[in-house]
């Protein structure tokens, strides 16, 4: 099998709004093989940027566009690809937008590496430990009190056991924040599991100080509190923390993780594999944590194309014991896939399909394709 093209599509809502929502827009990659077999993936980046990166053409040795890189390879040469795209994007990639694309383009790799074997693609990643996975509903925190008290109460009549909120009004004023998150664990009672993402806003005592605080509140970890850069923030914020301390979404590849588990000592390293190098580097990633004996969760805030990478790398390890279920009213999140994933008794289910176990919806992509002129 050799693989024909690459294609880059992207997604665009009408409007865009300056919150921290990435389900207002999207770039899907699309690889297709000689064989008919056709795999699909996603990147989390600005759109235009990641397109320019795979239509590129080649400037030198180390400067290639990613199309050009994979077009004409075995897709089941997975892992001589990813060492292809790094080695020949070098001079303007290693990470950022580069490896965002790369990961789309591994995503879609072990879509087609599962439907040319007819397996799901947990299993072409070594395990098969669970047959539901957790959701949490994944929501930006809203301004006020009767907001954060109906958003949590809407997402735990539907089923949800656990929700995370973050951004928005958070960051700003400490105090404020520990309010918000008081009304939401009285909204969501003593059983529903409650997370909290700052932002990257809070200086090093304000999230010191929020951690002891909202311990009060029982919340399961506290996310991005510190600019991802701050790695001795984190490891001072988590020696001093009482609940667990995640972070990871930005990094990109495997050793940028290893730096940052072993330099802050965190308690939840979140890979998201539309960022960090596909399954492919998320697979090793998990392996340094579960080393570490600290908890792989994946950071997803995308569309089901993510979720559904989230899902088969949490069934090929161990102990992963939530999935990031945004639910956002995007109409690209909600409508994309054919048959969207969906939460049932606090549970959803892990594609047994071949491959990721997914088909895109072809009506919501022409309706929210974008064009470059």
């Amino acid at each position: 099998m050799k693989i024909t093209n690459v294609k880059a599509i992207m997604l665009k809502l009408p409007e865009i709004s300056s919150a921290a929502d990435g389900t207002q827009d999207d770039l899907l990659i699309v690889v297709e093989t000689d064989e008919g077999i056709i795999g699909y993936g996603e990147v989390d980046t600005a759109p235009i940027v990641g397109k320019a990166i795979v239509d590129a053409y080649m400037s030198h040795g180390t400067c290639y566009g990613l199309r050009e890189v994979v077009v004409g390879a075995d897709p089941f040469d997975y892992e001589q690809i990813w060492n292809d795209m790094w080695a020949k994007t070098y001079y303007y990639g290693r990470s950022g937008p580069v490896m965002h694309v790369m990961s789309g383009i591994d995503m879609a790799i072990w879509d087609i590496m599962g439907k040319a074997t007819g397996k799901p693609v947990h299993k072409l990643l070594g395990g098969s430990y669970c047959t539901k996975v957790r959701p949490y509903a994944s929501a930006l925190m809203p301004d006020k009190h009767d907001g954060v008290k109906a958003l949590v109460e809407k997402h735990r009549a539907e089923g949800f056991t656990a929700i995370k909120l973050g951004w928005g009004p958070l960051g700003y004023d400490v105090r404020y924040d520990v309010e918000l998150v008081k009304t939401a664990r009285k909204a969501a009672g003593d059983d529903m599991e409650i997370m909290i993402d700052i932002g990257k806003r809070y200086r090093l005592r304000e999230a010191i100080y929020a951690a002891k605080a909202m311990e009060q509140s029982n919340i399961y970890w506290l996310e991005e509190a510190l600019p991802a850069e701050d790695l001795n923030g984190f490891r001072r914020l988590t020696e001093q923390s009482p609940v667990r301390i995640a972070t990871g979404e930005e990094e990109s590849g495997r050793l940028a993780f290893k730096r940052l588990i072993e330099e802050t000592g965190i308690d939840v390293v979140q890979p998201d594999m539309s960022r960090c190098g596909g399954l492919t580097e998320a697979k090793k990633i998990a392996t340094i944590a579960a080393d570490a004996n600290i908890l792989c969760i994946p950071h997803a805030f995308k569309t089901g194309v993510l979720v559904a990478a989230s899902i088969h790398l949490i069934a090929s390890v161990q102990h992963a014991p939530f999935l990031e279920f945004s639910v956002t009213e995007s109409g690209i999140r909600k409508e994309l896939l054919a048959k969207p994933f969906v939460q049932k008794d606090g549970f959803v289910d892990v594609p047994t399909a071949p491959g990721l176990g997914i088909e895109l919806n072809p009506e919501v992509i022409r309706k929210y394709g974008v064009s470059i002129l």
